[in-house]
């Protein structure tokens, strides 16, 4: 955090506040860790992360099963 806000100009107090505010909400909110499974601080904080990947899970068993039909009708095919 200290090396993203030195590199901007803060010229009052008020403004560094704000871009602190901004970091610490990204940091929570919007970024991915590998460290936890790639999902956010707030979300296993709140509980959700056995749900996402969970979810996510699914997702990736479909679209297995999805590539599989079309790499076999490819062989298919040739």
């Amino acid at each position: 955090m200290k090396n993203v806000l030195k590199l901007l100009n803060h010229f009052c107090p008020g403004e560094l506040e704000q871009e602190i505010g901004l970091f610490v909400d990204y940091y929570n909110n919007m970024r991915y860790p590998e460290s936890i499974d790639n999902v956010t601080p707030s979300d296993v904080y709140f509980g959700l992360r056995k749900a996402i990947l969970s979810d996510r899970e699914i997702i990736k068993q479909q679209t297995l099963q999805i590539r599989r039909k079309q790499n076999l009708r490819t062989l298919i095919l040739t």
